[in-house]
């Protein structure tokens, strides 16, 4: 049984629906010396992609194997002010996700949303057909940003290389279209988007790969910037593994602050695209709390110095 609009979301709600129909009710009661407010908006900064679009430089990741709670992404919507949410098809919430966004009152325009093109569904026709089978799973029209999810190709006999160009056409001709404002690739390493430049004619405007203390893809990094690719970063704790670094936890009692929001805003810091994950509402609402205080250089280059290499996701090294 889902939960009841609050009275603050149920008058956004009939703002942006049918105004004139609810005019007397909204004299009637604003006639009384009640305040009502709107759902809140996070004061977050934006990140300007090649294309002029603007990606909020903070989101709210998905993904499978209990990696969704609508209760949460309800919240984290109309309480924490989060705009920009990250899924995929793989993430098997694609409806879920639809369903709490309509809960949650927010006109389309207000938000951000990236989809994920699992590699099953590579090569031309399948990736149209794929993309638009989210839409209508999410119940949209449209997705901000639609990603290729990973480099490899499953589908035997097929070089990689040759199964990405395809594949990134039918993003281009997605992107051509306005069914996607943007398009990227995940887990993508130079060698990828080298061959994908030399194949193709739409670069990628955001390349979304693993990134926390532990994880600095440096040269990944600077590769992307310098050829005008936004860099985006998931995993930001390193699921949960650097939250215990002490380190971390000692620039994190500096400052007043959690180990996780210490971790998040040192990412934001570097200009990346920051999207954590979580199920609990408490630990989003400190998540979207990382715009109040700032790192000084010292602090970044310790965060800096923890690079190890490590990876708690998927590696994409051995692709070619």
């Amino acid at each position: 049984m889902k939960e009841k609009r609050s009275p603050e979301v149920n008058l956004f709600w009939m703002v942006h629906s049918k105004p004139e129909q609810n005019f007397e009710w909204l004299k009637t009661n604003f006639s009384k010396p009640r305040m009502y407010l709107l759902p809140p908006t996070l004061s977050c900064p934006t990140v300007q992609l090649s294309n002029g679009v603007e990606i909020p430089i903070l989101g709210l990741g998905t993904s499978h194997d209990g990696g969704y709670s609508h209760d949460a992404i309800v919240y984290a919507l109309t309480d924490c002010g989060i705009r920009h949410l990250d899924t995929a098809k793989r993430y098997g919430c694609e409806e879920k996700l639809g369903d709490a966004i309509k809960e949650s009152g927010l006109p389309r325009s207000d938000l951000w949303l990236t989809n994920k093109l699992w590699p099953g569904d590579y090569g031309y026709k399948a990736a149209q057909q794929a993309c638009m089978d989210s839409c209508r799973a999410m119940g949209v029209e449209y997705f901000d940003l639609y990603l290729m999810h990973w480099p490899e190709s499953l589908k035997p006999g097929c070089p990689n290389r040759e199964m990405r160009a395809e594949t990134w056409r039918a993003l281009e001709d997605l992107y051509k279209r306005g069914v996607c404002r943007a398009i990227g690739v995940s887990n993508f390493l130079v060698h990828h988007l080298e061959q994908l430049k030399e194949d193709c004619s739409v670069v990628p405007h955001v390349n979304q790969v693993e990134y926390h203390p532990y994880q600095q893809p440096k040269g990944l990094m600077e590769y992307c910037r310098s050829g005008g690719i936004v860099f985006e970063g998931y995993s930001p704790l390193a699921k949960g593994q650097v939250l215990n670094n002490p380190v971390v936890q000692q620039i994190a009692k500096k400052h007043g602050r959690t180990a996780a929001q210490i971790c998040i805003r040192w990412s934001i810091q570097n200009g990346v695209v920051t999207i954590p994950k979580s199920t609990k509402k408490n630990r989003i609402q400190e998540n979207c709390q990382v715009f109040g205080f700032q790192l000084d250089e010292e602090d970044m280059a310790t965060l800096g110095g923890l690079q190890d290499g490590r990876h708690v996701t998927w590696d994409p090294t051995d692709v070619d």
